[in-house]
């Protein structure tokens, strides 16, 4: 059955590839983004009914914005998607007042904001998912250059679980879903803070291989149609991170060993 479903950070890579993808399963599609040109883009390849809004998710007006432009074109929403995001490539001891806000706002910021938004519509329904668009690297240290951008994502999936199991109780028709991309072949490194951070970068090499932007736009579209609480979209990611919590030292030793092998970090 067609849903309505809102998407940020839809102007490219995973978002523009979910939008795309859900288009053509016939969903309704309410994309926000930035950057017009490109979201109208991404909207006119949808081919399904769509609204596109412009709004910089970081402010939680615009975010309450998009939330009241879904609701007066469909009238309600069944899925939001927090897909926006944002990388840095600094060390945490090189790590500015200004690049942790900015990586709290774009990661973790724009999150909460969407989810004070919308969870309330999906109260007075009795029904809802919000997916969270997170990464594996706010489980496992494998890149540790991406440092405050690691951490916000550590951030953002404790907010997702707490979301989650506030609701269990109260309104068990409501999902709360976390997706883990690793390694993702898009845009995303080179629009990071700092200089683009090659792959493994700060932790060896060995990592999970990358994915392109429709492997996990099809990985989202499945949670979807099959909520789950949490998703790594790479089984290599979720690999890496059993043996990591299985043993923290033994971890961060093999990939130190790794990296020196390899020359260290780019």
């Amino acid at each position: 059955m067609p849903k309505t479903i809102v998407i940020t950070g839809a102007s490219a890579g995973i978002g523009a590839a979910l939008a795309r993808l859900l288009g053509r399963q016939g969903h309704q599609l309410v994309l926000a983004a930035r950057r017009k040109p490109e979201l109208e883009r991404v909207a006119a390849e949808c081919g399904t009914a769509t609204e596109v809004v412009v709004a910089d998710v970081r402010r939680r007006a615009d975010v309450e914005r998009l939330r009241d432009a879904a609701l007066r074109r469909f009238a309600h929403v069944d899925v939001w998607v927090n897909n926006a995001g944002r990388g840095i490539t600094r060390r945490v001891l090189d790590l500015s007042d200004e690049d942790v806000d900015e990586m709290m706002a774009v990661n973790v910021k724009s999150a909460l904001y969407g989810m004070q938004a919308i969870v309330p519509h999906f109260q007075e329904r009795g029904t809802g998912h919000v997916i969270n668009v997170s990464s594996f690297l706010g489980r496992v240290p494998f890149v540790a250059v991406r440092s405050a951008y690691n951490a916000a994502k550590h951030a953002l999936n404790a907010l997702t679980a707490n979301l989650r199991m506030e609701l269990r109780s109260t309104h068990p028709g409501i999902r709360v879903s976390l997706v883990m991309p690793s390694v993702v072949r898009t845009e995303f490194a080179a629009n990071a803070l700092g200089a683009p951070a090659t792959h493994g970068a700060g932790g060896g090499g060995g990592g999970p291989p990358g994915q392109t932007a429709e492997e996990v736009a099809a990985v989202i579209a499945d949670v979807i149609e099959h909520p789950v609480a949490e998703v790594y979209t790479n089984p290599a990611g979720a690999e890496m991170a059993r043996r990591y919590f299985q043993d923290v030292a033994a971890f961060e030793e093999q990939s130190a060993a790794v990296s020196n092998r390899s020359g260290g970090p780019s």
